[in-house]
């Protein structure tokens, strides 16, 4: 009986983490066809005011926009991340099977899915999509896509510049300069890696207490039998 609990706590996990995974992709991968299909690259409309913007802009393939070196940097940068997905995918399906906290795997799953959701626009939009410079983007172009395998770029469009302002000018190096505070345009994809992180960051101890604690239990065991056997070896 224990073991069919400990059999069917594993498989809800899995069904966890699929379900977060197939959630967040979907999300991602809709919005980002429909700015590619319905917005030319920095094209912009309100969503709430000045607060929170769909800025339509593509990059080469990091979070929040950052970018990594040129063309073999796009390849040494695609191969590194389908390696760090694949490796991710392993640990949280073996969490998942291990019975590890719900909430660890809801993590895991977001990290997991949002890495993903920016590895498919990397392989696959330079295939599907022409580029979108003063036009809107079409599906399966006639004359091919616009990058081969591998060097498509990463559809961005989230963007809340909060507050802006001007440093003041006693501030070191920063003085006197205009700064903006969100500057970074995401998507959706970015958000599940921030969020998936920030779990972790925050709910360690308590995702990771059962591993302590038969950590604690082995070295208390181990104690226990050293005594043991050295009030054997006195006897």
């Amino acid at each position: 009986m224990i073991k069919a609990d400990g059999v069917n706590a594993s498989s809800n996990r899995h069904w966890v983490a699929l379900a977060v995974i197939l959630g967040v992709l979907l999300f991602d991968q809709i919005f980002k066809i429909w700015i590619k299909t319905n917005m030319y690259l920095g094209q912009e409309f309100s969503v709430f005011g000045n607060w929170f913007i769909i800025h339509f802009v593509e990059n080469n393939g990091m979070a929040f926009g950052l970018e990594f070196g040129g063309e073999i940097g796009k390849i040494i940068l695609s191969v590194f991340r389908i390696i760090a997905v694949s490796a991710i995918g392993y640990y949280l399906f073996t969490y998942a099977k291990k019975g590890a906290k719900v909430g660890l795997i809801i993590a895991g799953a977001l990290i997991f899915s949002g890495a993903l959701g920016n590895i498919l626009d990397s392989a696959f939009y330079g295939l599907i999509f022409n580029d979108s410079y003063h036009q809107i983007s079409e599906f399966m172009p006639a004359e091919g896509g616009y990058a081969p395998f591998l060097y498509g770029k990463v559809v961005d469009m989230l963007y809340f510049p909060l507050i802006s302002g001007t440093f003041p000018e006693w501030l070191p190096i920063w003085g006197g300069e205009d700064f903006l505070f969100f500057r970074p345009v995401f998507n959706v994809a970015d958000t599940a890696i921030s969020v998936g992180i920030g779990m972790i960051i925050v709910f360690q101890k308590r995702f990771f207490e059962d591993e302590k604690n038969e950590d604690d239990k082995s070295m208390e065991d181990k104690e226990g039998q050293n005594d043991h056997d050295a009030s054997n070896a006195e006897g």
